[in-house]
């Protein structure tokens, strides 16, 4: 049987490492951001639908995002009407993911989702794992990313659910606020004990 890990943590708490940590192990790893962007990009199945309810956002055959985050940062409704969209599209490709990696025997697989609990990802899987780091430390590397404001982090942790819920919810937490060999260690630990 093939378990379904879900990987979440909030903005700036180490999911990447994570991620790329656990691909590094041998896990196949489908990324929600990597889905998100191939549906918006030229040819995306998401493409004719998000132009359709969003003017100008459609320029040679792909969402231009910047045009759309304009369109939906700050506005709940039309921050609705895309996920609204976006949503189906990224769980029936999640589930084809899911799918093959069963066909193919695979012992684990990933679910890297930011909003896993958000969207209720984390019925589909098997058990959860949350990457957590102290808030100071999460406030450091965000604002290190080019183009981010301090506006723009807090207007991101207000849509996502808190860090302390996270931690309860999930099966496993991860701290990534010592070292990326603690990290690792840990991650290596939870893939020995589902093997």
């Amino acid at each position: 049987m093939t378990t379904v890990i879900g990987l979440t943590g909030s903005i700036g708490m180490g999911k990447t490492t994570a991620s790329n940590m656990l691909k590094g192990m041998g896990l196949p790893v489908c990324d929600s951001d990597s889905l998100v962007h191939q549906l918006l990009g030229k040819g995306g199945a998401a493409v004719s639908p998000v132009g359709k309810h969003f003017d100008n956002v459609v320029v040679d055959e792909a969402v231009d995002r910047a045009a759309l985050g304009q369109k939906v940062f700050g506005n709940a409704d039309a921050l609705k009407q895309l996920e609204n969209i976006i949503h189906p599209l990224v769980r029936a490709a999640q589930q084809r993911f899911i799918k093959t990696c069963r066909s193919q025997k695979r012992f684990a697989v990933v679910l890297d989702v930011p909003l896993l609990f958000e969207v209720e990802t984390d019925k589909i899987c098997d058990l959860t794992l949350v990457v957590s780091a102290p808030r100071f430390i999460q406030a450091q590397r965000v604002l290190s990313r080019p183009g981010m404001k301090e506006e723009r982090f807090h207007a991101t942790l207000k849509r996502q659910m808190s860090d302390r819920e996270k931690r309860k919810r999930a099966d496993f937490v991860v701290q990534t606020g010592l070292n990326k060999r603690e990290t690792l260690n840990r991650l290596r630990e939870i893939v020995k004990l589902l093997r």
